[in-house]
C-alpha cells in the first residue's frame, strides 16, 4: 500500500510503501479519490522544511513545551522527546472517497461493504490506496455523484459551517475573503441560502472562477479598492456579514472586513489569518466574530469522532457529518458544481508531481484531485512489510523482540532505552497503522512491520514481545502473547479492572500448571532507576519501620482524552499511581495491605488530585501525593524515605541526598532525569539469557494491580480498603 507523508525532522515529502490499515477500529476504504487541500498541506509542508528556529517561530506553543521539559527533565530527555515527536511521518490530506471494504460489526452504523463512501478527517481520510473511516466522520454518496467529485466532502463541510456560523437570510449580502478552494464553495453554498455574494482575492482568476462560480461581484485586492467595492455593493449600507477563508500571515483581512460590515454585522473566520480584534470598529459598531472549527460540531471531541458517540439532533441540528451529508446532497441535487473548480488531475502514482506543481506555483491551481486505479496495489490488504536493510543483518546471539505497539512513548521513551542495551534482536513491530509500523521499522531496524499483532506472535524468531498499547488491550494481548509461549514485557498498568486480572491471574496459573513457567514482566521501571537503588542501598536495612512519602506533580491531562475513561485508560490512578505503588513496595520490602485515600473535592470525577496512604504488609507506611493542578515548571517528581535515623530524598530521578547522624553528604547527582527504562530492560534481558524468573515477581505485580483497584474503592467509599488479592492464588 502506498500512502503520502509528511516527515517534520527533515522537510521531506514521501510516498511511502507501508503495510495496510487493518479494519479493526472502523470501516476500511479503498481510495478511489481524494483532494489536495491546497492551502492547508502547503501550511503543512512549508513548515516541515524550515530549520529549526523557523519551526520555533511558527508554533511558539512547542517551544514553550520544549523549555518547560528542558527545566524539569533535563536536555538530553527534552531532545529525545522533541525527536519522537518530529521524527514520524503526518500522513498527508483529510478529505476523500472510496469503496468499503470491510467493516467492523461495533462500528457498522449502517454501513456495508460495497457501500460509496466519502470520509473526511486527518489520518483517517489521508492520501492513501487505503484509509480506515470512523464513521461518525463518513457519509454514503448518492448514486448520481462521482467519487472526484465526493472527495471534496470535507473541504465542502468547512464551507457550510463557516456559512452557518455567518446566519445567512434569504436576501443578505455577504463577502467572502479568500477565493481559494474553500472561498469557491463557500460562494456557491450561500448563492444556494439565497444570499448575494461578493468575493475578495489577489488573483485575478480565482475573482473571475468565483464569478462564474455564483458571485455576483468581485474585486481583485491591490488592483481595486476592496472597501469601495463592498460598499457599492451594499448600496452604501455595509455587509450583513463576511466569511473569511484566506490564508495569510496578517491582520488585514479582519480589519478589512470589519470595515465592510454594516452595524450589528457578522464576521467568520475560517481561514489561517490573524485574529487580533480592532476594538474601535467592532465596539462602534457592535460587530459578531466567530471562529469557524472544521467541519462542524464533533471535530476534536474523541467521543465523537474516535467512540462514534452521536449527538441528539434536537440538541445539535448540523454535526459535523450531517454537514458533509448535506454537502453531498447539495452536488447530487446540482447546487453545488465542481466541474469549473477542479483545475488539475493527477493519478495517485504521480501525487508527488502534484505537490511539486503546488509548491512551485507555476501554473494557478484551485482543485487538485488524485485518482486511484480501481483494484490497484491498495486493493489486496497487506498485513506486512519486510525492511530488507534489517534482514541482512545476523539473527544469531541475542533474544528476538516484537513490539506490539509504536507510539510515542514507544518512539520517545522505549526504544532510546532500549538500544542502550545489546543483546536484543529487532524482529518485527505491529500498530494498527501501517504508517506508524512501517516508519519505526525503517527508523529502528526491525526486519518488519505489521498491522497484526498475530503475525508477532506467529513469529517463532520472536522470544519476547513487548506491549506498548493503549492500556484497555493489555490484557487481551498479554494473556494471547503467554498462550502463544512468548516472555512477555506489558507496559504499566497490567490491567484496568478486577475481571481483567482475575483472567492472567488464571492464564498464569493454568501456565503454571502445565509446568510451562510464564515470562511476565510490567513495565514499573522507577525500582530500577539508579536513584533508587542507590536509596534502597542506604536505607535497606531499616525497610521494615520505613516511612515513605512520595510526590508527583503528574500535570493536567483534558477531560475527553482516553486516559481518563474507565473502559480505555482505567483513569490516572490505575494508568499512572500503579507506579508509585510499585516504588513504595521496592523501597519499604513490603507489599500493601491497606489502603486508605482521599482526593481534593474538585478533582472527584476524574480522581487526579489526591493522597494515598498504603500501609504494607511489613509495618512500614507509605504515602502518595499525586496531583494534576500543579504547574509543569516545578519537578515533576521526588521520593522521601524515612528510615532508620536517617532520611533519603529522591529530587526527580536526578538527584539523591542522604542525611544521618547529624550531617548530609552528597550521594548522587546527574544531568538529567533517569527513571530507569535502560536498567529495567537490562534486568529482563538478563532474566532472560540465564533463565531466571521476571525481575518482578508476579505476585508483586498482581498485589500493585489490586491496590489501585482498592485506591478507586476507598475514594468512593470514604473508608480504608483491605488489599485482597489471594482470592488470585498469589498473596
Amino acid at each position: 500500500m502506498k500512502i503520502v507523508a509528511q516527515n517534520y525532522s527533515d522537510g521531506k515529502l514521501r510516498m511511502l510503501d507501508v503495510p495496510g490499515y487493518s479494519a479493526k477500529k472502523g470501516l476500511l476504504v479503498e481510495t478511489r479519490a481524494s483532494l489536495v487541500s491546497a492551502g492547508t498541506e502547503k501550511a503543512i509542508i512549508d513548515i516541515a522544511r524550515k530549520g529549526l528556529i523557523g519551526k520555533a517561530i511558527s508554533r511558539p506553543d512547542w517551544v514553550r513545551q520544549v523549555i518547560d521539559k528542558v527545566r524539569t527533565e533535563g536536555v538530553m530527555e527534552a531532545f529525545r522527546q522533541s525527536r519522537a515527536r518530529l521524527d514520524m511521518p503526518l500522513p498527508l490530506g483529510y478529505s476523500c472517497a472510496g469503496v468499503i471494504r470491510a467493516v467492523n460489526g461495533r462500528a457498522a452504523c449502517g454501513f456495508r461493504a460495497g457501500d460509496r463512501v466519502a470520509l473526511a478527517g486527518s489520518g483517517t481520510a489521508s492520501h492513501s490506496e487505503l484509509n480506515v473511516a470512523l464513521p461518525n466522520l463518513c457519509a454514503h454518496i448518492p448514486a448520481n455523484v462521482s467519487f472526484e467529485d465526493a472527495s471534496y466532502v470535507a473541504l465542502g463541510g468547512i464551507a457550510i459551517e463557516a456559512a452557518r456560523l455567518a446566519k445567512p437570510e434569504f436576501g443578505h449580502r455577504v463577502g467572502v475573503i479568500g477565493l481559494g478552494l474553500l472561498g469557491q464553495l463557500a460562494v456557491q453554498v450561500l448563492r444556494a441560502a439565497g444570499c448575494h455574494v461578493i468575493g475578495f482575492d489577489i488573483s485575478r482568476m480565482k475573482c473571475e472562477l468565483a464569478v462564474e462560480n455564483g458571485a455576483e461581484a468581485a474585486a481583485v485586492t491591490g488592483a481595486d479598492d476592496p472597501l469601495a467595492a463592498a460598499r457599492d455593493f451594499s448600496r452604501g449600507e455595509g455587509l450583513d456579514s463576511v466569511v473569511i477563508l484566506a490564508s495569510v500571515d496578517s491582520n488585514q483581512p479582519i480589519e478589512q472586513a470589519a470595515a465592510m460590515c454594516r452595524e450589528r454585522g457578522r464576521i467568520i473566520a475560517g481561514g489561517l489569518v490573524g485574529l487580533e480584534i480592532p476594538r474601535k470598529v467592532f465596539y462602534e459598531k457592535e460587530l459578531e466574530f466567530s471562529v469557524s472549527r472544521a467541519w462542524g460540531p464533533g471535530m476534536y471531541d474523541a467521543d465523537y469522532e474516535e467512540r462514534g458517540v452521536k449527538y441528539p439532533l434536537a440538541y445539535a441540528r448540523w454535526t459535523a457529518k450531517r454537514n458533509m451529508e448535506e454537502f453531498l446532497r447539495m452536488i447530487s441535487i446540482g447546487a453545488v458544481r465542481l466541474g469549473g473548480i477542479t483545475t488539475h488531475r493527477f493519478p495517485f502514482d504521480k501525487a508527488l508531481d502534484a505537490y511539486e506543481l503546488l509548491l512551485s506555483g507555476r501554473e494557478p491551481a484551485v482543485g487538485v484531485v488524485l485518482d486511484y486505479k480501481e483494484g490497484g496495489d491498495g486493493a489486496s490488504e497487506c498485513l506486512r512489510v519486510g525492511n530488507k536493510a534489517a534482514e541482512r543483518k545476523p539473527a544469531t546471539g541475542g533474544i528476538g523482540i516484537g513490539l506490539i505497539g509504536a507510539g510515542l512513548f514507544a518512539r520517545g521513551t522505549f526504544l532510546p532505552a532500549m538500544e542502550k542495551i545489546p543483546g536484543f534482536l529487532y524482529k518485527g513491530v505491529s500498530a494498527t497503522r501501517g504508517l506508524t509500523a512501517g516508519h519505526m521499522a525503517e527508523s529502528w531496524g526491525f526486519d518488519y512491520a505489521a498491522t497484526s499483532h498475530q503475525e508477532i506472535l506467529r513469529d517463532e524468531r520472536i522470544d519476547l514481545v513487548f506491549i506498548l498499547t493503549r492500556h484497555d488491550s493489555h490484557c487481551r494481548l498479554l494473556c494471547e502473547a503467554l498462550e502463544a509461549g512468548k516472555a512477555v514485557f506489558v507496559e504499566k498498568p497490567l490491567c484496568i479492572n478486577r475481571g481483567e486480572l482475575e483472567k492472567i491471574s488464571k492464564v498464569y496459573q493454568s501456565l503454571l500448571a502445565q509446568g510451562k513457567a510464564p515470562f511476565l514482566m510490567a513495565g514499573f521501571n522507577r525500582r530500577f532507576a539508579p536513584a533508587t537503588v542507590k536509596c534502597m542501598e542506604l536505607t535497606g536495612r531499616n525497610k521494615g519501620q520505613s516511612i515513605v512519602q512520595i510526590r508527583c506533580n503528574a500535570g493536567y491531562i483534558p477531560p475527553g482524552s482516553w486516559v481518563h475513561k474507565e473502559d480505555e485508560g482505567g483513569g490516572r490512578i490505575i494508568g499512572e499511581v500503579c507506579h508509585f505503588v510499585d516504588l513504595a513496595q521496592a523501597i519499604t520490602g513490603g507489599l500493601p495491605h491497606e489502603v486508605f485515600a482521599v482526593c481534593t473535592e474538585s478533582s472527584r470525577q476524574f480522581r487526579d488530585c489526591l493522597s494515598v496512604i498504603l500501609k504494607m504488609d511489613n509495618g512500614a507506611v507509605a504515602n502518595i501525593l499525586y496531583a494534576a493542578n500543579g504547574d509543569k515548571s516545578f519537578p515533576r517528581e521526588e521520593v522521601q524515605v524515612f528510615a532508620g535515623g536517617s532520611v533519603c530524598v529522591i529530587d526527580n530521578f536526578k538527584n539523591v541526598r542522604f542525611f544521618a547522624g547529624g550531617g548530609r553528604r552528597k550521594t548522587k547527582w546527574g544531568l538529567s532525569v533517569d527513571r530507569g527504562y535502560a536498567e529495567e530492560l537490562r534486568a529482563v534481558r538478563n532474566a532472560l539469557k540465564e533463565g531466571r524468573p521476571a525481575p518482578i515477581d508476579f505476585r508483586s505485580i498482581a498485589a500493585t494491580t489490586a491496590a489501585t483497584f482498592a485506591i478507586e474503592e476507598s475514594l468512593a467509599s470514604g473508608q480504608p480498603v483491605n488489599v485482597y488479592c489471594s482470592e488470585w492464588g498469589f498473596c
